[in-house]
């Protein structure tokens, strides 16, 4: 980068992801939108424990899947068609969930969201780490995990005044969310391209021109220069180049952290909250209120680190994140273990979800969307976002059986360790990352 001044189009860039980030909001509203409706659905479907894990962790599966497919998209195709193509299956699964009238197509229309989940989960952040100056690239890419924050929010709120209109609430719960996956697939016509894979691609003027809108004619040059030379001589898109060995260091570190983000514990408190709050004698009204609760603490602090992400950076805000998780663990489980009034339940499990969302919710997502070199960064985001869901199953999908042999307690000591383990791992693995283009980093790795 020259010494030149560089100007940005902040307005241009916050706006373009923004709307990318929209993927975000459905993810939020796929993955709250189950706590709400598991008290009804329990009842509607006759669910025991293990069909209730099931149930919840079939969109992991599906995210598996999403994953899978959107990283060949967004190398083959573009970031964009991708996109396009979240937003139409999340708009036919919401209203699939909605009409269902058997287990099994309702378990199908859960997968389907969860293909829509993957996909989003992987393109959103990938898209605007892609057309983000370094400087602000943190931030920006924080905004789709604030935008998954405000979807889980609003749609704890929906909920909650949705549960007194009768037995078929649950219905208005999933199909409202055909709502927001229309205005995604909307805005989603009016983003450009990612010009890092304009450029893959050979349409280098379409790639300037797009720079351009985002900086300075300064700040084109230098960086379209940085690409082209990035992607010199690397043409290989296929998952064995995944595995190079100049490329292993950064797909060891983005599949554990992608896995440790899921097995850390936290999804439970997010999808099994009337579980939890049942389990000391909280009744229906309580337990809903409790996910509200969680929705506002989750995006407060989300906020917060999108302050802190480009400041104090990632890796200080993953090993306060791990540490602190596994501290308050200890805690929580000692409180359901007594049987400790709800209240007081409550102030822990937001201490937990505040530190989560500070720390391992947004930065994992943008570490995800840094470490991977241009040439390969959808088919290796695709890998270790994989990992994510199929962590994320296995998570949800235990979590009642454990429950039901061990107590509602007993996991939580099993996460604390998780998260002790995972704060290791970072302190010996993970490098700092910020305020520093994409570029840098891969001739980084390579070095290394």
């Amino acid at each position: 980068m020259t010494n030149q001044k560089i100007n940005f189009n902040n307005g241009y860039i916050t706006g373009i992801s923004f709307i990318s980030a929209l993927g975000g909001y459905l993810f939020g509203f796929d993955f709250a939108v189950i706590s709400g409706a598991l008290p009804f659905l329990r009842d509607e479907f006759a669910l025991t424990s293990l069909w209730e894990g099931f149930l919840t962790g079939s969109l992991g599966l599906g995210c598996i899947v999403g994953c899978l497919s959107a990283g060949k998209i967004a190398d083959l195709y573009g970031r964009r068609p991708g996109l396009m193509v979240a937003a139409l299956i999340f708009a036919f699964s919401s209203l699939g969930m909605a009409f269902s009238h058997s287990l099994t197509l309702f378990v199908s229309m859960r997968f389907a969201a969860g293909i829509g989940v993957g996909m989003a989960s992987l393109l959103s952040p990938m898209y605007i780490a892609e057309i983000s100056p370094a400087s602000i690239r943190g931030r920006n890419v924080a905004i789709n995990q604030l935008t998954v924050v405000t979807g889980i929010l609003v749609t704890n709120l929906v909920n909650y005044f949705l549960a007194d209109i009768g037995n078929e609430a649950w219905r208005w719960m999933f199909g409202l969310g055909a709502v927001p996956s229309a205005l995604f697939f909307i805005g989603v016509i009016w983003l450009p391209e990612s010009p890092r894979w304009l450029v893959k691609a050979g349409r280098e003027a379409k790639a300037k021109r797009v720079l351009e809108k985002i900086g300075s004619q300064g700040f084109a040059d230098s960086t379209f220069a940085d690409i082209e030379r990035s992607l010199s001589g690397n043409k290989k898109q296929s998952f064995r180049a995944v595995f190079d060995k100049a490329v292993r260091p950064a797909i060891l570190v983005g599949v554990v952290l992608a896995a440790f983000q899921q097995l850390c514990g936290i999804n439970v408190v997010f999808n099994y909250t009337s579980t939890i709050f049942e389990s000391v004698g909280a009744d229906l009204n309580r337990q809903l209120l409790e996910t509200v609760a969680i929705g506002i603490v989750n995006l407060v602090f989300t906020v917060l680190a999108m302050w802190q992400v480009d400041k104090l950076g990632r890796r200080p805000l993953m090993l306060a994140g791990s540490l602190g998780l596994s501290l308050i663990y200890i805690v929580l489980a000692f409180l359901l273990q007594s049987h400790a009034a709800p209240g007081l339940l409550s102030v822990f499990v937001l201490l937990a979800i505040a530190m989560y969302a500070t720390s391992l919710a947004p930065v994992t997502w943008v570490l995800i969307s840094e470490i991977f070199p241009n040439h390969i960064r959808g088919l290796a985001s695709s890998v270790a976002i994989l990992s994510l869901w199929a962590s994320y199953f296995i998570l949800v999908f235990t979590f009642p059986l454990l429950a039901e042999r061990l107590g509602t307690y007993g996991p939580f000591y099993l996460y604390a360790i998780i998260c002790f383990e995972g704060f290791l791992f970072v302190k010996k693995k993970v490098k700092e990352t910020k305020g520093r283009t994409l570029e840098e980093l891969e001739e980084n790795l390579i070095r290394h």
